[in-house]
């Protein structure tokens, strides 16, 4: 997987469109690319981990509306889309990014109350890799394929009544990648339809309002707790503005493919996440599934073609 099997297309860099992230680039010249791409990871499954920690205090959908809402409020004030000239084509595409987005945020939260983070991560990074394979059409893929349902075919609870891992966890997953792939592809048409980053700027302020009703329905009083406001905002951070503004300084820095094969450790960096912040401890099995993923997104990735430009 190249970056825009990751992330959506890597935008040219450009002062300003980033702002969140200015204070960081001022001192990311004293840190190798490489090192951008790990803090990425690492700040986005960190968020992922308090997020689940608040679950003992708010349901899923509640904490995924305080995250929307931290990165729409954000991104909204950093890179403010314009609604003066909007075409139907172009709302048309805002609106399914932000549709998805909104899906995909609060699937993977559903799966991640329902199963140990590593294993979420693991199951939703099949949507990129998914991508990257459809794109590449090369034979060995199948192998990566393969390697990948291995994996998943590990984790599922085959006959085990009291194990911790659920259908419903996994089907949540699943459907957070496909989402995933599909954030992929509107990413690239929302590049192709608005200026910079106000594509997902518009998309999260559509996320945020498709998701407002249900976490705020959910949350009920538990919202105006200052401090789970504040741990949200935190998530928000975290989870979305700092990591793409350390990603849009590491793609300046480096080849795409570079980047998208660092960014296949995520699913190993959650689990270790999860060990160390929730304490959250995988069996051999869990391991080698997470494994399985890792390695057909890296050899997927390998052998994609580098993108131009």
């Amino acid at each position: 997987m190249a970056a825009e099997a990751l992330h959506g297309p890597a935008e040219p860099y450009k002062p300003g469109l980033a702002r969140p992230g200015a204070v960081l680039r001022a001192a990311s010249d004293a840190v190798p690319p490489s090192g951008l791409v790990l803090l990425a990871i690492l700040s986005v499954q960190m968020g992922a981990g308090f997020a689940k920690d608040l679950f003992a205090q708010l349901p899923p959908s509640a904490v995924v509306f305080l995250r929307i809402a931290a990165g729409a409020l954000i991104m909204g004030a950093v890179a403010r889309p314009r609604l003066r000239g909007l075409t139907r084509a172009r709302a048309g595409v805002g609106v399914a990014f932000g549709v998805t987005l909104g899906v995909m945020n609060l699937s993977f939260y559903e799966a991640l109350s329902r199963l140990p983070m590593g294993i979420a991560v693991a199951i939703e990074f099949l949507g990129p890799l998914g991508v990257a394979v459809a794109a590449s059409r090369r034979r060995l893929d199948l192998l990566w394929v393969g390697l990948a349902a291995s994996g998943v075919t590990l984790l599922a609870p085959w006959g085990t009544a009291a194990s911790r891992i659920s259908w419903a966890g996994i089907g949540f997953a699943l459907v957070a990648a496909a989402c995933w792939a599909g954030y992929i592809l509107l990413s690239a048409a929302a590049g192709r339809h608005f200026p910079g980053t106000t594509g997902l700027s518009f998309a999260m302020i559509v996320s945020f309002l498709l998701i407002a009703p249900v976490g705020i329905a959910t949350g009920d009083a538990g919202l105006l707790r200052p401090e789970l406001l504040m741990i949200g905002l935190g998530v928000g951070l975290l989870s979305s503005v700092i990591p793409y503004s350390i990603e849009l300084e590491a793609l300046r820095r480096m080849p795409k493919q570079v980047f998208g094969i660092l960014m296949s450790l995520e699913p190993a960096v959650a689990a270790m996440v999860g060990l160390l912040v929730l304490g959250e401890v995988l069996d051999v099995r869990e391991w080698a599934a997470i494994a399985c993923v890792v390695v057909a997104s890296l050899g997927a990735t390998r052998g994609a073609r580098p993108s131009p430009g």
